[in-house]
């Protein structure tokens, strides 16, 4: 069993450990780490592991194992260079980096020192969405023509002038830092690589913090196409759906900590009857522990995740990209 340290004891870093601790053969939380040490002292005591007060306190104790960062995005870079260097696994909250150059630096401290470096894309442990890339891959969705999603919600009122999630450095692109790299990196995992982005953001709602309405077109190497919108001041709501030359898939909700449910329709070129969505269920599964065992049991069998030229790096370079897209108000090439 990996045994970890949760850095990081917000909302997210206690729901990674909520729905793990005690319920994993392959990850148990044995310490944890907050900047305000006092506002997770209850929880932590209640999940049985102490609070420390300093992340040099993290890497230096040999009970630890591995770090789960659930940081600023900007801060994730440095510290998983520092947690390699102290031979510790690292799995790390998405953003992985805000640019590919970071993304690459990092992996590579890893690499260096033979420990296992994995990003939370839960998505990726959906059975939606793995239904979604076997019909792909075996043709039954026929060509694959284009994706489009939203991923949407009331994020930039949860949050108050001065926070670091209002911060448009640490959130460049608006939503897209926060929620469209999920939709992103499931195109990609569908699709394959992105070649170009067309994106614009804005903040329309209020008068400070991250942009609250970004929309995004893109270019698959594969000759698809695609589009996503971030829209951050609104009620919540998610969907994405794949469109093929035999048919499409979706899913989509309100809800995305669920197992998803999958709509299907398919067409036959030859006759073009009109079919109704079949709707196919699948059993309830825990994609945050599923990830981070995933994770757990790759850095025991020492086995890497991420990795020079991966996706989760290429995934950066489409966020930089984007940033560079709303900037320039000009199509961009994605950095290979």
């Amino acid at each position: 069993m990996i045994r970890a340290a949760i850095v990081g004891l917000g909302t997210w870093g206690q729901h990674l450990v909520g729905c793990t601790q005690g319920k994993s053969d392959a990850i148990r939380f044995v310490a944890g780490m907050n900047r305000t040490p006092g506002k997770a002292a209850e929880f932590a005591q209640w999940h049985g592991f102490p609070i420390l007060d300093s992340y040099e306190k993290v890497l230096t104790d040999p009970a630890i194992d591995a770090v789960v960062l659930t940081t600023p995005h900007s801060t994730h870079t440095g510290q998983i260079a520092a947690a390699a260097r102290a031979g510790k696994h690292v799995f790390t909250d998405k953003p992985f980096a805000l640019t590919k150059s970071s993304a690459e630096e990092a992996v590579r401290a890893c690499a260096e020192s033979k420990v296992t470096l994995a990003v939370g894309f839960n998505w990726r442990f959906q059975p939606a969405l793995q239904e979604i890339r076997r019909m792909l891959q075996e043709g039954m969705l026929g060509k694959l023509l284009h994706i489009e999603g939203n991923f949407c919600g009331p994020s930039v009122y949860r949050f108050g002038r001065g926070h670091w999630r209002q911060d448009r450095n640490e959130c460049p692109a608006g939503g897209m830092t926060g929620r469209g790299v999920h939709v992103v990196d499931a195109m990609v995992y569908l699709a394959g690589r992105i070649g170009s982005v067309n994106a614009q953001s804005l903040r329309l709602v209020q008068d400070f913090g991250m942009d609250d309405t970004t929309s995004m077109l893109f270019r698959f190497d594969c000759g698809a196409t695609g589009y996503l919108g971030t829209v951050i001041a609104t009620a919540e709501t998610w969907r994405m759906q794949v469109f093929g030359s035999k048919g499409w898939a979706e899913v989509g909700d309100v809800e995305h900590l669920t197992t998803w449910q999958l709509k299907v329709c398919s067409v036959d070129p030859a006759k073009l009857e009109r079919r109704k969505p079949e709707l196919l269920s699948f059993p309830e599964t825990s994609t945050e522990r599923a990830e981070l065992e995933h994770f757990a049991r790759a850095a025991m069998a020492g086995r890497p995740l991420a990795v020079s030229g991966g996706d989760e790096v290429h995934g950066a370079a489409v966020l930089e990209a984007i940033v560079r897209s709303c900037t320039d108000e000009s199509a961009v090439e994605v950095d290979p």
